[in-house]
């Protein structure tokens, strides 16, 4: 099924929402929310916004073939898209709706967000012209997106040694990591994988004296425990893997992601302030992990 006018709203249930560019990224993006989408018994909408990227150039005013021109080739953007999502899960029954915009790329996710159980962005586009930064649409969406966000890098994990790793999931005990721990368990139940916890409690350095180890260890764990808790009574089949480590959490986090098939995290942490819409561990990790990473703000 496909149609170039259905939006989010217009799904029975809430559905994973991808955008694409036409870059090799953003299919992979949308290889990845086809999963997502199968795992979730969710129906997958595709979208591309075929307005010129502003700052492109001189104001234009585009005449009607250049305009039909855009259109086609949007058309063929979320077609190949949703060909490549299909591929991605050949033997499931998946609901793929797909969606051309002349709507600005930025405000138009962030709208649409408002009415997606979650938004599967890649890393970068066609318009991000150094390989190590993050795109300026993603760097948009994770910081004001109404649903939780998934960043897609070069590694999408849905090959099967990358499906058997665990789902990680970073732990701060602070009331904004609650989302993200409510989220990791669902995913890691859906996949049918241990989940990883990480508390890292200290931002400064690993080289703690031993008394103030122990101290922060005890106060970590009894932290991390009070984060989890009634999450296992919820998924009985979920095997969790508590670490606690005194270090800097993007550096633990970054380390514990090459043997996971997911990071989750929440969009800021202890140290935010309540109008910090992304805070600095969310977005160094972001420019950094290289396999698939959930933003969460707020599971309303």
């Amino acid at each position: 099924m496909s149609s170039d006018d259905i939006r989010p709203a217009q799904h029975r249930t809430a559905p994973v929402l991808a955008a694409v560019d036409g870059s090799a990224i953003s299919y992979q993006a949308a290889a990845w929310g086809a999963a997502e989408a199968v795992l979730h018994h969710r129906p997958l909408h595709i979208l591309t916004s075929a307005a010129l990227p502003v700052g492109s150039g001189p104001a234009l005013s585009l005449g009607e073939a250049d305009l039909e021109w855009l259109r086609v080739d949007a058309e063929r953007i979320v077609g190949e898209a949703a060909r490549v999502a299909r591929a991605a899960v050949p033997d499931e029954d998946l609901v793929v709706t797909t969606e051309v915009s002349f709507e600005s790329a930025a405000p138009l996710l962030i709208e649409r967000s408002a009415s997606a159980r979650i938004l599967v962005v890649g890393s970068r586009g066609l318009g991000a012209f150094q390989r190590g930064l993050l795109g300026s649409i993603s760097t948009a969406v994770t910081r004001h997106a109404r649903c939780p966000v998934a960043v897609i890098h070069g590694n999408v994990a849905t090959d099967p040694v990358s499906a058997a790793l665990p789902v990680l999931v970073g732990v701060d005990g602070s009331a904004n990591s609650v989302p993200a721990v409510e989220l990791a368990f669902e995913e890691a139940s859906r996949r049918k994988v241990d989940l990883v916890a990480l508390h890292a409690f200290s931002d400064y350095s690993a080289d703690l004296p031993t008394i103030g180890w122990e101290m922060g260890r005890q106060t970590a764990e009894a932290e991390l425990g009070e984060a989890l808790a009634g999450h296992a009574e919820q998924y009985p089949d979920v095997d969790v893997r508590r670490i606690v480590v005194a270090n800097r959490p993007v550096r633990s986090l970054l380390d514990a992601s090459s043997s996971a098939q997911l990071l989750v995290v929440g969009s800021h942490g202890r140290g935010g302030f309540a109008s910090m819409v992304l805070g600095s561990t969310s977005n160094a990790l972001l420019h950094s992990v290289e396999i698939p990473m959930i933003v969460v703000r707020d599971r309303g």
